[in-house]
């Protein structure tokens, strides 16, 4: 495995926390509400909400793992430690989408915490 398709997996996880979280809004909120202007504000709760937030964060995410592994593989500065750096981020992210759904806090700073420090091991290896 590659730190491109772990770039890709994590673009499928995110995906599916698109799915996941509308799934929920459907529910919550309805299929009309949806599809309307949505001028009238309303939200969500509980599941939800949190994994509206979740991908907010994965967004962010996505926005900083992509440069760093398309920099370490454009530049030829692929190795074991990027490898290893980006399994961690993709571990990360698919435990803090987990927790944060379940509502699990501290395990999902932790999680946040090990998929940002492997972002900036990719990083320096591209400097």
């Amino acid at each position: 495995m590659s730190e491109t398709t772990l770039l890709a997996a994590y673009g499928l996880l995110v995906m599916l926390t698109i799915l996941l979280q509308v799934l929920g809004a459907t529910r919550q909120l309805s299929m009309g509400y949806l599809m309307s202007a949505r001028d009238e504000t309303r939200t969500t709760t509980g599941m939800t909400a949190r994994l509206g937030r979740a991908l907010d964060n994965s967004v962010v995410a996505l926005a900083l793992f992509a440069p760093a592994v398309l920099l370490v593989e454009m530049l030829g500065r692929n190795n074991s430690a990027t490898l290893l750096a980006a399994q961690v981020f993709l571990l990360a992210r698919i435990i803090y989408l987990i927790v944060y759904a379940l509502g699990v806090p501290t395990i999902r700073t932790l999680a946040w915490l090990a998929g940002y420090a492997a972002t900036a091991v990719l990083y320096f290896h591209a400097l």
